[in-house]
């Protein structure tokens, strides 16, 4: 089992930034080997972020935010970042991460479903 717990959100102005975190405590080891961050907002589908193996390694950002959105970890604390910058109102989500024994590429972030661990989630507003 992993217990997710994500922090950071709030609320931004449009072109600012903002670091999310994602802590992750339990069986890491054995019952997950990648993390990924995806966000929903109302009425859409949940959209795949970014991916990276757990304790580092390759990394995977979506196009759709590919420049101004970055992963990193700091394995010591068992906790994944997501890194955002120029950030605008329809990057307006909740944002939650994820972890899994998935096929740790991109190919796994259209694929929301195959994601075992979920945390509960932050919500991040950005104001124009």
């Amino acid at each position: 089992q992993v217990q997710l717990v994500e922090s950071g959100g709030g609320s931004v102005q449009a072109g600012g930034s903002r670091k999310l975190s994602c802590a992750a405590s339990g069986s890491r080891s054995s019952a997950a080997k990648c993390m990924a961050w995806f966000r929903q907002a109302p009425g859409k589908v949940r959209e795949g972020l970014g991916i990276t193996y757990i304790g580092g390694g390759d990394t995977a950002i979506a196009d759709s935010v590919k420049g101004r959105f970055t992963i990193s970890q700091e394995n010591a604390k068992y906790t994944m970042y997501l890194h955002m910058s120029s950030l605008q109102p329809e990057d307006t989500a909740m944002y939650y991460c994820a972890a899994g024994n998935n096929i740790c590429d991109s190919r796994s972030l259209a694929r929301p479903e195959w994601w075992g661990y979920w945390g509960r989630g932050t919500q991040v507003n950005v104001s124009s």
